[in-house]
């Protein structure tokens, strides 16, 4: 879980520092921020990231449920 959380943030950090060297005059971006469609394209960004990272929570979960049964059946 620790190793989940190191690899995500690092993800994370690398992902915002691409935004710091983006050009502040995207044309699209202003056009879609002017008409409040930009809020519209964040959200579904977030909401689509929360879903792969609770998906990703979810298999670790299963994958150390099922290594400790295997441990166990071992012993």
């Amino acid at each position: 879980m620790e190793k989940a959380l190191k690899i995500f943030f690092c993800l994370l950090a690398v992902t915002l520092s691409f935004g710091v060297n983006a050009q502040s005059d995207v044309e699209m971006a202003d056009t879609m921020r002017s008409e409040g469609k930009i809020y519209v394209v964040v959200s579904i960004i977030l909401i689509v990231l929360a879903g792969l990272i609770a998906y990703l929570f979810i298999m670790d979960r299963k994958v150390k449920k099922l290594e400790d049964q295997l441990t166990d059946k071992k012993h």
